[in-house]
Formats: structure tokens, C-alpha cells, sequence
């Protein structure tokens, strides 16, 4: 891996002493704290665990940055925004944490973002994706890398909109990701195709769907297609109880996520084909970039990436890149560097974090799900490059909160 080097040991002798790590750590080392929901959903946040594993060891390895070596403190969320506030202000105050990154809900996300406004820390959300994180309730210490659910339904909308499908439903789960997903899909499909209507919504409760009555619901409503956003255990019942009751027969689904590993493969022979979906084709990408980690990461951990693992290892390139460019670890000096950092080398290609409204412009996976030697894999995949997915930097700064 190659990272750009400064020397600034001068710059650091001249920092305040709350900027500089604590005593309990050592002087050649930066302190991180992460705070993820491992216990309530292993599935995607242990690979993610193991990506940013494997990315500070490799950092380190190198030489760390700017001759220093960077330490994870992580701490585990339970699924819970008051728990997660109380770790991220143990992170920070007791732990001497410079910044504070990951989480995967998004009310867990918009909670640490309040935080890091309140505290006035930098806060790099790594996995949740509500809108709202960068727009609505943005704020000038949260940035967000992983591509959003605008984003992302953009890039499904796109597909769907070459359906020959008019009336469509959507079933999504009721919090703040789920939300803003349905509305951003209704947007950008209503703008391709002014034709189509929108004749039934389901929310059920994230991680308590009850699948029979959601499936007769949208069922009697005679979509020709279906647009939804369960993931995890909601996804597989939903799935299971859709094909018990034929809901998916001739009818065209796009699905948000379903293509990712982590939801797809415990579907086993259950999973559907032909889904058009956003996911991780895993293996199957060739880049070189991308052939590096992946073999870096099946040597240490003895099993393919899955979508997490990107999502921890590019969250600590990115970070990486910010702290050498800001040649310091004062929160403003790297609020500066963020503005506009370019992560040159990543396993899914050159990123960018906008000056205007703090998302990156990593991308995603957009394709089918299919059946291959008995496995449910992605098939029919083409990377979409985020930046063709968002609105333009002046438009969106006119949705954030003025500071």
C-alpha cells in the first residue's frame, strides 16, 4: 500500500496537549475510537471489523502515518443511539480518541453526528446511509463515505426505469433509512418515467416485520413490480413468506442492498433470481487494487470480503489520507484536509469527499441475483461511480442546516 509521507514532528510539538494523545497511550500513536453495532448485527459488522483490521496493519506495517502508528478503540453499540453517544464520549474523553468513526443504523448515525457537532469532533460515518446524515441534519463535523440511500436508489431507478412496469409498491423499514430510500426511489423513477404510480407502501418495524401481513398487503394491491428495502432476518422471512404466496412471480423486484454478501448468501437456495439489486460481487472484480485486498484479506482472515470488509477498509484509508494531509491531529486542521480529500487507491477506485455536503463519491455495485454452482452471487454487475448519483455541490449545500 502506498501512502504519502510528511514529516511533522514539529507541527506536533507545537499542538496543545489535549490535541496530543493521552499519557496511557504512547506518544507514537494515534488514537481512533470506532463505535459499531456488533452484537446486534454481526453479519455485516464483522467483516467490517475485520476490513479496518486489516487496513491498520497494513497502514502500520508501512510505516503508519507521518511516523506514527494508528490504534483502534472500538466499542460496541448494542444497536442503541443512547449507547452509542455514551461510548463515543468515553472515546474521546477518556480514551484521547482524535476522531470518531463507524456505526451502521442510521438513527445510531445521526445520534454520534449530533454528537460530534455538540463535542466538536470529527465524525466519519462509515455505514449508515439516511440523507439526512449529509443533508437535512448536516453539520460541519460529519462526513459520510459509503454511498447513500439517494444514491443508491438512483442507481436502481435507472434500471428500473427500462421495465416495462407502470404500477409499483414499495416495502421498506420504518426509521430514517428506510424513509428516505422509498422517497429517494419514488423521486428519481418519477422523473424517468412520468408514467408510473406508486399503489401501496408497507413500513414495517426494522427487525420485526410481520412477514405474512406485508406480503398479502402488497399482493392485493396487483403491482407489476416491487421496490424494497428489507435487509438482514427481515429480508429472508420476507422473501420466504413472498415465494410461499407466489408474490414474486412475473413481477419484477428491485431490491436496495439484497445483492450484498451478507443478506444474500444466508438465503442459500431460497434466494430469488433476477432481482435487479445494489451489492458486492466479491471475487469476481479484477482490479488490481481490488485483487490486492482481496488476497490480503483471504490470507488473513481465510474467507472472501464481503460488502462490510470494504466499507471498514476503505472508512480507515480515508481517514489515513486525512490525517496526513492535515499533518496534525487538531479536529480543525482535519476538517480541513476532509474538504475535498481524494482517496487516490481503494479496492473500489478513487473516492472523493465533497467540500459542500461532506458525502464521498465512492460508488456502488448495481446487477442481478442469480444462482451459480448452487450459491447466490451477483451476477450481471457493473460498478456505478457515486458521483454520477448525486445532485451538484450547490444544490445540495442549499439542503444542508446553515452552520
Amino acid at each position: 500500500m502506498t501512502l504519502i509521507r510528511r514529516t511533522v514532528l514539529g507541527a506536533l510539538a507545537a499542538l496543545p496537549l489535549a490535541a496530543l494523545a493521552p499519557q496511557a497511550h504512547a506518544a507514537d500513536t494515534i488514537v481512533l475510537g470506532e463505535v459499531n453495532s456488533y452484537t446486534r448485527l454481526p453479519a455485516f459488522t464483522e467483516p467490517y471489523k475485520k476490513g479496518w483490521q486489516l487496513a491498520v496493519e497494513q497502514i502500520n506495517a508501512a510505516g503508519g502515518v507521518s511516523g506514527k502508528q494508528l490504534e483502534v478503540i472500538s466499542r460496541d453499540d448494542t444497536g442503541d443511539p443512547a449507547t452509542a453517544i455514551r461510548i463515543a464520549e468515553e472515546l474521546v474523553s477518556k480514551e484521547g480518541a482524535v476522531l470518531i468513526f463507524g456505526t451502521f443504523l442510521s438513527n445510531i448515525g445521526l445520534a454520534v453526528s449530533d454528537f460530534a457537532k455538540q463535542k466538536e469532533v470529527l465524525f466519519l460515518a462509515s455505514e449508515p446511509l439516511s440523507d439526512a446524515i449529509v443533508w437535512s441534519k448536516g453539520n460541519k463535523y460529519t462526513y459520510r463515505l459509503r454511498p447513500s440511500t439517494h444514491m443508491q436508489a438512483a442507481m436502481l431507478a435507472e434500471e428500473a426505469a427500462k421495465l416495462d412496469a407502470v404500477k409499483w409498491a414499495t416495502v421498506a423499514p420504518n426509521y430514517a433509512y428506510g424513509q428516505d430510500a422509498v422517497a429517494a426511489f419514488k423521486r428519481e423513477l418519477s422523473k424517468l418515467r412520468p408514467d408510473v404510480e406508486f399503489v401501496e407502501e408497507q413500513w414495517p418495524p426494522v427487525f420485526k416485520i410481520d412477514a405474512g401481513s406485508t406480503v398479502r398487503a402488497l399482493e392485493a394491491s396487483k403491482p407489476d413490480a416491487i421496490f424494497n428495502v428489507t435487509f438482514g432476518g427481515d429480508l429472508a422471512k420476507f422473501v420466504r413468506e413472498g415465494s410461499l404466496r407466489f408474490l414474486f412471480e412475473d413481477r419484477d423486484v428491485v431490491s436496495l442492498l439484497t445483492g450484498e454478501p451478507e443478506y444474500l448468501q444466508p438465503l442459500a437456495g431460497e434466494a430469488p433470481e433476477g432481482w435487479i439489486v445494489t451489492g458486492y460481487p466479491a471475487t469476481d472484480i479484477t482490479t488490481d487494487e481490488h485483487k490486492a485486498f482481496a488476497d490480503a484479506y483471504i490470507e488473513k482472515f481465510g474467507e472472501e470480503p464481503k460488502t462490510g470488509s470494504i466499507v471498514g477498509y476503505n472508512s480507515v484509508l480515508a481517514i489515513a489520507a486525512a490525517l496526513e494531509k492535515a499533518g496534525s491531529t487538531d479536529t480543525e486542521a482535519l476538517l480541513a484536509a476532509m474538504e475535498g480529500l481524494t482517496v487516490e487507491s481503494s479496492p473500489t477506485g478513487p473516492f472523493t469527499f465533497r467540500a459542500a455536503d461532506h458525502q464521498s463519491t465512492m460508488g456502488a455495485y448495481v446487477g442481478k441475483t442469480g444462482l451459480v454452482d448452487g450459491n447466490p452471487v451477483m451476477v450481471d454487475w457493473s460498478y456505478a461511480d457515486g458521483a454520477d448519483y448525486l445532485p451538484s455541490e450547490e444544490e445540495a449545500a442549499g439542503m444542508r442546516p446553515a452552520e
